[in-house]
């Protein structure tokens, strides 16, 4: 099994896949990279780089107290171990956060942002909510029934929901309440004007405990392109794949296109010299 190494003590299990621009995926807490089981499609179009956060699937448990600016440094080593200067950044839910702060710190890393039901802050009572329910399931030790919960929110068939919910089970119960608290107490949209790379946000047109946050990115990023899937809630990875992976792949390949022609300008300037 492929691993990366952090700091010679923790090991972070990743899948790579396909070619082309490098495309990574972000999970949320306690489902692991198998909740992009239904994006392995993408890797004809990309370099697919999936990963289990540290604490999440088969990646080992935290040595240190989890941050959310730790989980995004952990991809800057991911990412230099892979041997990958800039990739395609995208963040589901919670992972948006992580996303966020990754393309933040380290915006040459970074070709394209895109974040699937992101939001840069906690603030509304129905998403706090729901972060102090997956608070008092992780100190409770309720593993076993969260992880059946969001297996269940997210699958599509029996034999997904077994797939997930065994992942889900993986999950360290320390880490995975650091992570619920790290991702409560984490915040960064005034800091979201400084982006000036391209940013993709993709929402569920019935996700809407979740659309007040559509508001931020267009005040402190208003050239973020917005996307509303129609008929999706919030689990746009497997309830709604298909739609997910063709904005990807236009996405995508508008990226290339422009990259293309930035490399053509830049040649031509050279010989201009």
């Amino acid at each position: 099994m492929p691993y990366v190494s952090i700091n010679q003590r923790i090991r972070l299990y990743y899948e790579e896949k396909g070619e082309g621009t490098p495309l990574l995926f972000i999970h949320p807490p306690g489902m692991g990279h198998a909740v992009f089981c239904r994006q392995e499609p993408l890797a004809r179009h990309f370099r697919l780089i999936l990963y289990d956060m540290r604490g999440n699937g088969r990646s080992s448990s935290s040595d240190a107290p989890i941050t959310v600016p730790l989980l995004a440094d952990d991809i800057s080593v991911l990412l230099r171990a892979l041997g990958v200067r800039r990739a395609i950044i995208c963040g589901y839910s919670n992972g948006g956060s992580i996303a966020l702060d990754f393309a933040l710190r380290y915006p040459e890393h970074v070709e394209q942002l895109v974040l699937i039901g992101g939001f840069p802050e906690v603030c509304t009572p129905l998403l706090f909510s729901e972060f102090l329910l997956g608070i008092s399931a992780a100190k409770l030790g309720a593993i076993p029934l969260l992880a059946a919960a969001l297996a269940w929110g997210h699958k599509t068939n029996w034999r997904e929901w077994q797939l997930l919910r065994r992942y889900a089970r993986l999950t360290h119960k320390r880490d995975l309440n650091a992570m619920y608290q790290a991702g409560l107490v984490y915040g960064c949209t005034k800091q979201l004007s400084s982006l000036r790379l391209p940013v993709l946000l993709i929402y569920g047109a019935r996700d809407r405990y979740i659309h007040p946050y559509i508001a931020m990115f267009q005040r402190y990023v208003p050239h973020a392109d917005i996307v509303f899937i129609d008929q999706a809630r919030h689990q746009i990875p497997t309830k709604h794949s298909s739609e997910l992976n063709s904005i990807l792949r236009a996405y995508g390949k508008r990226s290339e296109t422009g990259r293309k022609e930035g490399i053509a300008c830049r040649t031509k300037e050279d010989k201009t010299r």
